[in-house]
Parts: C-alpha cells; sequence; structure tokens
C-alpha cells in the first residue's frame, strides 16, 4: 500500500473514531423500554396543589356548597362557638330554689328561750310521727332539757333529774338465779319497745331542720351551762359516740346485789358507762334501732 492510501486510512480511522466519541457523548436511550436508568424527571411545580383537595373536602364534609377560595374553609369553624354557648344557657336557670329556702329559714322569729316550749311543740307536730314523740317528752323547758341531757350523755353520764322525757314506768324485772345472782329478765326490754318506736320513726330530715332553725336556742342553753364558747354541735356528736360505741352483749346479762341496787356481775360491764349500761337495759333490737337513729343523725352534723 502506498504512503498515500496510507494516509487516507488512518484520516477514515480517525474520522470514525472521533464520530463514536460524539455518539457517546450525545447518545438518548430509546423510549418505553426496561433499561432507563435516567431518574425520571424532576417533580413538577404544580404539585403541591394536590394537595389542595383535602383541605377543599375537608370544608365541604358539611353539606355546604365548596367555598371558591381556601380561605373560607375555616367558615364552618367560626360557628362552633355559637353552639357551646346555647348549650349552657339551660345550666344557669338551676340555683334560685336553694336561695329561696335560705331567705325562708331566715324570716323565722325564734321565740326566747324560756318561753320556747309553744313554738318546739308546734314545729315538732308538723314532723311527720313527731305527734307520737312528744307524748313522751315532758311540757316544760324542753331545749334547756335536752342540753342538759345531751351534755351529761357526752361525758357519760346519764342524769336522773330534768330529763326532757317521761320516765318509762315500772321496774325492770330480774330473774334469780340463786341468792346471790340474778339476771335480766328479757320481757323487760319489750317496756322500752313504744318510746324508742317513736323516736326512730321520726322522721331524721325534718328534725334536723328543725334542731337548725332552733340552733341559736340550743347554743344559748347551752351557754348558760358554762360552754359560752364551745359549739353544742360538737357536744351533740361527742354524744352520740358515746352511745354508738356500746358494745353488744351476747347472752344472759347476770347481776348481783350486794346492797339495795343491782350491780352487774361482769365487772367489764359494770366499768361501762351509765348511758351504755342504760343501752343495755333497753334489749338488744331497741339498741340497734336507736343505734341505727343516731347514725343518720350523725350523717347530718
Amino acid at each position: 500500500m502506498g504512503a498515500k492510501s496510507i494516509l487516507v486510512v488512518a484520516g477514515v480511522a480517525i474520522a470514525t473514531l472521533l464520530y463514536l466519541v460524539y455518539l457517546g457523548a450525545t447518545y438518548e436511550p430509546p423510549q418505553g423500554t426496561t433499561t432507563i436508568v435516567v431518574p425520571p424527571p424532576a417533580p413538577q411545580p404544580v404539585q403541591p396543589e394536590l394537595e389542595r383537595p383535602p383541605a377543599i373536602q375537608r370544608s365541604t364534609a358539611i353539606t355546604e356548597p365548596e367555598p371558591e377560595n381556601l380561605e373560607d374553609a375555616d367558615t364552618p369553624e367560626s360557628a362552633e362557638p355559637e353552639i357551646v354557648v346555647a348549650d349552657t344557657e339551660p345550666e344557669r336557670e338551676i340555683v334560685t330554689e336553694p336561695a329561696a329556702e335560705l331567705v325562708e329559714a331566715e324570716v323565722v322569729q325564734l321565740p326566747a328561750l324560756g318561753e320556747s316550749d309553744s313554738f318546739i311543740r308546734e314545729r315538732l307536730q308538723q314532723i311527720a310521727e313527731g305527734a307520737a314523740l312528744l307524748s313522751y317528752l315532758v311540757d316544760d323547758q324542753m331545749v334547756r332539757g335536752f342540753v342538759i341531757l345531751v351534755d351529761n350523755i357526752s361525758q357519760g353520764n346519764l342524769p336522773q333529774t330534768n330529763l326532757p322525757y317521761r320516765a318509762v314506768e315500772g321496774e325492770f324485772p330480774v330473774r334469780t338465779v340463786d341468792n346471790n345472782l340474778f339476771e335480766l329478765d328479757e320481757a323487760g326490754f319489750r317496756r322500752f319497745d313504744r318510746v324508742v318506736n317513736a323516736l326512730v320513726d321520726i322522721d331524721t330530715d325534718q328534725a334536723m331542720m328543725l334542731y337548725r332553725l332552733a340552733s341559736p336556742l340550743f347554743q344559748q342553753a347551752y351557754a348558760e351551762l358554762g360552754y359560752g364558747d364551745v359549739s353544742f354541735d360538737n357536744t351533740l356528736s361527742r354524744a352520740i359516740r358515746n352511745v354508738l360505741a356500746t358494745d353488744d352483749i351476747e347472752g344472759s346479762i347476770q347481776l348481783v346485789k350486794p346492797s339495795v341496787m343491782y350491780l352487774y356481775a361482769d365487772s367489764d360491764i359494770e366499768a361501762m358507762s351509765d348511758i351504755q349500761k342504760q343501752m343495755l337495759r333497753i334489749g338488744p333490737d331497741n339498741r340497734e334501732k336507736v343505734k341505727s337513729k343516731l347514725r343518720q343523725v350523725m350523717q347530718q352534723l
């Protein structure tokens, strides 16, 4: 091959190489094949607008026409405070009756302590079953007598005079075991049935309303005993607790009579307070009735 031919071949080779380099630099693979390795086109700027339909759907879920602007979508939320105000209006209409009762209680004119018997009797007669209880109460100085009784019971004592109730008639029967030993006769418990029933049948709520109404009279009578700075409510609570502390005794209760008066043969029973020993003498059934009633009173003190 001549020199001219070699130059021609070399020129063609160089031109071919340059063309291959150009093809490699400008190559674009065919569309629709599975060998694409070029990343997909960049997200278009309109893509954020695709998030708008959920916001529009939220506002149109309330059966109203779709708002033209997204700012109108907040309109349903502005209506919510109106619904809350409408729901709270009925609650403002409650509170009048207790205030009316308070005003009614305040206008009651209490009598003087020494002239309060007729006032207490009239009020007791207005209470359910109150008339039955009145037949067992004394007619004179009822408030003072009640205060003296409560003050004594709060100390565990049982006064023998100035009692606000009439004494139960008859002596307590006993059975003779031998010459030196006796026991309480259960038939004696029945003597207290009617007075206990009259006490427990009275309406507790109404009785406590009367107590609250006449509270200044009870406090005045208590001050006369030298307790001017002590709440009579606290003394009444202490008296009730003393009664409720009476233990239940199983079986017969035996007595001895070393002198004129009977004593309990059991030293633990004899060591009880006077009011607790009296609770034993009314019998277990009556005792439970009285305790149950006093628990109701205690809850309202």
